[in-house]
């Protein structure tokens, strides 16, 4: 069985990335189709799409069946659409297939137009987008098209009622000068941090710590010059650390080559989010003994013999080939990591890793400098195996997050709050079982006396378990503020009416025109929540920073709330759907009421991550730049008031 896993991390660690560039890198079309439309009556339309030939390949005519798959098939974001028929004009020959037998088939050899007549159920929109299949035949190959994804203006539709650019926003530019500067610069180094205590534990595994002495010993007994052995080995830290760095680099240039809300979209697909669950798991089982994960053999072995190549290229294979040895432990957690910053940017992901590969490679140049530290290492032994087990137990309880993402996402039901919580006690009391030797398994050391450091692990873990409990219970005791953002909201609860949701702040939903409207009736300042179902900081900004007093008097009585959702799946109304192109000439298909939020939150307050709030006026201006997540609620009400101050001086 690890020979099929061997691959899995290393596909899905890149899966991001190729979900990026596969939006950036693509085929070109062999067909290249043009499309007008005509009206007929006031809900029905014929769209004409239109193909030069092209030589060596013969399209499929439409209304053919082949096989059980349709010769051509027309496509479009609204279901209610219905199609009446597709004819074909051009040179059209009927042959005996060489692919399906006992048929004929019709080819279409050089330039030819289809015609597709549709009718509208409900309002036409001004823009249809839309989705063209094809088949064609290439030297008795039966070869599929590039989809032709294509928006086409209907004459007399109803204009799109969505605004994406609102010109007097001006962020740069506010009434008051007070809030965040744009980004999330303290975010970064806090994701550093959280990089180093990542390749910190990554230390302490078997596939690691091990290695610390041999390769540090191999340094200082290869050179002579004490000064020399201290420079490679502190070379050898720093290819270590610069390895880890290079993987994130496909991130920077997707980041400049396609929309910038590729790494929300990323964080928040439910089915990549699924695989991450599924690949979690198989962590899990991994760290359980029940298999090994590695890289190909073959790759460690060509970057382990060019480690002798050279004094400076010879180090850095070195520094790749431990990388690659080290993979089975190293990859589940530095993936944890990279997988639960993606929505935050290129640089956020840059600077976890940095933290993780400085955290490996600054102990080999350390004990280089002073070698006798070595002999303060504890010795390796059954406790590497021990920490391994215990990674497999956190590791699986990330693997219920990432499934209660696609879940609230889509709002299936399955995790709500009080299942994903007793599923962590679950896990927690399967971990203290394990750290006290009640729970076996089948590759860790039998329990003979308990450490401190054991001690004080099942004495946490206990604690932590303890303290979740009354989290699925429906009473006061069950918010959980510890581990707030982490488990669902409190809204999506097993329980019809838990006792812990007050009336409280209630904002609109996904509909800013409408709060703007009601913001100039009442003539308040409007507050901007972009947000999302997947989003663990939004969460925690919710219950534990609008719950607090000032912040829920502030934010009910001063000021109108609209939540804007930009991983909400369903589809806009037709009329709505459209294809926005930005000021720098990219494209992007707004489809669903999250591509909507999402783009109206980069074009005009120039984000893509959540939280960030922004107060405008009634007039629509800036009157303080935006807020990002803000775990202290006083500094979160003074940027409030600032606002109301800013509004009131205008």
């Amino acid at each position: 069985m690890a020979k099929y896993l061997r691959f899995i991390f290393f596909f899905t660690f890149l899966l991001a990335a190729a979900f990026s560039f596969s939006q950036v890198i693509a085929p070109v079309p062999v067909f290249n189709w043009s499309v007008s439309s005509r009206k007929i009556n006031e809900k029905k339309y014929e769209l004409q799409f239109t193909a030069k030939g092209v030589e060596g390949n013969k399209l499929y005519a439409p209304g053919q069946d082949l096989d059980g798959v349709s010769s051509a098939e027309l496509t479009f974001t609204d279901s209610s659409i219905s199609i009446e028929q597709i004819t074909a004009t051009g040179k059209t020959e009927t042959v005996p297939s060489a692919i399906f037998p006992r048929i004929n088939v019709q080819l279409i050899n050089g330039p030819t137009t289809w015609k597709a007549v549709i009718n509208f159920k409900n309002t036409v929109p001004a823009k249809l987008i839309g989705t063209l299949s094809s088949f064609y035949d290439h030297t008795d190959q039966f070869l599929s098209d590039l989809p032709f994804n294509f928006s086409v203006d209907l004459s007399g539709g109803m204009a799109s009622g969505g605004r994406m650019k609102i010109a007097t926003i001006n962020i740069k530019k506010p009434v008051s000068d007070c809030g965040d500067d744009g980004t999330q610069n303290k975010s970064i180094w806090s994701i550093f941090l959280l990089g180093l205590l990542g390749g910190l534990i990554a230390l302490i595994t078997p596939c690691v710590f091990p290695m610390i002495p041999v390769t540090v010993t191999f340094f200082t007994k290869k050179s002579q010059n004490r000064k020399k052995a201290v420079f490679n080995a502190f070379l050898y830290g720093f290819f270590i650390f610069l390895i880890y760095v290079i993987i994130t680099l496909p991130f920077h240039i997707a980041n400049k080559t396609i929309s910038p809300e590729i790494f929300n979209n990323i964080s928040t697909n439910v089915w990549l989010n699924l695989v991450f669950f599924a690949v979690f798991v198989i962590f899990a089982l991994s760290f359980f003994g029940l298999y090994e994960i590695a890289l190909p053999s073959s790759i460690a072995n060509k970057t382990d013999s060019r480690s002798g190549i050279g004094n400076i290229a010879g180090i850095f294979f070195m520094a790749g080939t431990l990388a690659i040895v080290s993979f089975s432990c190293t990859g589940p957690i530095l993936g944890t990591l990279l997988a639960n910053v993606a929505n935050e940017g290129p640089w956020p992901l840059s600077a976890g890793a940095a933290g993780f590969g400085l955290a490996l490679g600054l102990p080999f140049a350390l004990f280089a400098l002073f070698p006798n530290w070595l002999h303060s290492l504890p010795k390796s032994g059954g406790w590497l195996t021990d920490v391994k087990v215990v990674l497999g137990f956190i590791e699986l309880a990330l693997a219920v997050k990432f499934l209660a993402n696609a879940d609230n996402v889509e709002q299936w039901g399955i995790l709500k709050r009080e299942v994903f919580i007793g599923l962590w006690i679950i896990i927690g009391i399967a971990l203290v079982s394990f750290l006290a030797g009640w729970l076996k398994m089948s590759h860790s050391t039998p329990v003979k006396r308990f450490s401190i450091i054991r001690i004080t692990s099942i004495v946490l873990f206990s604690v932590a378990t303890i303290y979740m409990v009354p989290g699925i219970t429906n009473s006061k005791w069950a918010d959980l503020k510890l581990i707030s953002g982490f488990p669902p909201p409190l809204s999506y609860s097993i329980y019809k009416h838990h006792v812990l949701i007050t009336r409280g702040i209630e904002p609109m939903h996904n509909d800013y025109e409408k709060a703007l409207a009601r913001a100039r009736q009442e003539g308040k300042p409007l507050l901007i929540d972009f947000t999302g179902w997947a989003c663990v900081n939004c969460r925690r900004m919710e219950e534990k920073v609008w719950t607090n007093r000032e912040v829920d008097s502030l934010m009910r009585k001063e000021f109108v709330v609209v939540s804007l959702y930009v991983d909400e799946r369903s589809r806009l109304p037709a009329p709505e759907q459209t294809i926005y192109t930005n000021a720098t000439g990219n494209a992007k298909p707004i489809i669903t009421v999250g591509d909507k939020w999402a783009t109206f939150q980069t074009e005009n307050f120039g984000a893509t991550s959540q939280p960030q709030y922004a107060i405008i006026s009634t007039d629509e201006k800036a009157l303080t730049r935006t807020k990002f997540y803000t775990p202290d609620p006083t500094e979160f009400s003074e940027w409030l008031k600032c606002g109301l101050q800013a509004m009131r001086k205008k």
